[in-house]
């Protein structure tokens, strides 16, 4: 495993206690049903999922994954991060979801997960997590069966080219836009659910990707691009000068209209993707 790529799992690892009991994700709220559990936008655009075989792809600890579940869908989820499926198993158990978890890097899945999948669905902060979307798009295509299709939500690569320190007031150009075999390393403090969480990882690994990256390398893995949506407004916050929220917010930039969010669908004979802003600490600047 890329090094960098293990300093964040040992980071998720981490993350994953503090996610379950945050306010942030109100794991109590979602169980009661007092908040929405999936955005709208992803409801409407992945329709209905009932009597449907769902594979999702980075799930965390698979709060998004039994919300497929409760709409009918025979769901699987995957994540790198053992504590995460540990968490997701409890869940499922803990609310009667019918549901299978499984440990893996998202590029090492194949090797994991046997059978192909209706639906394939990832969103909100996982692309930045990934140093080869070529062979992730790859893994996408391997698991969309005939007449299946993938969708994903996602912040709008545009949106991670600003600056996102504390100061910011206004929209600045600060990070690069193409994408490198280097990640940016960004001084871990907290959790974006919880800043002032006490943490043992100093630092986390991001690689920015850009739009064509992205849509090519799902084209090539033999996937047809069916639409490609772009939004002004994001998912959670993704620099200061957007709102915050929690878990199944959406922000939308204070008086600034700019590409925040996008969606697009693609066939496998029929898959699909779609974006949404997502949350950045201050990092070091490239130029």
């Amino acid at each position: 495993m890329d090094p960098h790529v293990a300093a964040n799992r040992a980071l998720w690892d981490e993350w994953t206690p503090i996610h379950v009991r945050s306010a942030f994700y109100d794991v109590d709220g979602w169980k009661s049903g007092r908040r929405h559990d999936l955005l709208p936008l992803l409801v409407d655009e992945v329709g209905d999922v009932a009597g449907k075989d769902l594979l999702h792809l980075q799930c965390h600890f698979g709060l998004d994954t039994l919300s497929w579940a409760r709409r009918g869908a025979r769901v699987t989820g995957a994540d790198f991060s053992e504590r995460a499926v540990e968490q997701a198993r409890l869940l499922a158990a803990e609310t009667g979801l019918e549901a299978r978890f499984v440990v893996s890097d998202v590029v090492d899945l194949p090797d994991r997960l046997e059978g192909d999948f209706d639906v394939v669905f990832t969103s909100f902060g996982v692309l930045n997590w990934l140093p080869d979307v070529p062979r992730w798009a790859e893994v996408v295509a391997h698991f969309v069966r005939p007449g299946g299709f993938f969708y994903i939500a996602e912040a709008h690569p545009f949106a991670w080219v600003f600056d996102d320190g504390d100061d910011a007031t206004e929209l600045r150009l600060h990070y690069h836009y193409w994408p490198s075999e280097e990640p940016l390393k960004f001084p871990n403090t907290g959790s974006y659910a919880d800043p002032d969480a006490p943490v043992q990882a100093p630092f986390e690994y991001a690689w920015q990707h850009s739009m064509g990256e992205i849509v090519s390398s799902l084209a090539e893995a033999g996937l047809r691009i069916e639409y490609l949506h772009e939004h002004p407004w994001g998912a959670l916050e993704d620099v200061p000068v957007h709102g915050r929220g929690r878990a199944g917010d959406l922000a939308a930039p204070r008086g600034r209209r700019r590409p925040a969010a996008a969606a697009v669908l693609t066939e496998g004979d029929q898959s699909g993707l779609g974006w949404t802003g997502m949350t950045g600490e201050s990092s070091e600047e490239v130029r």
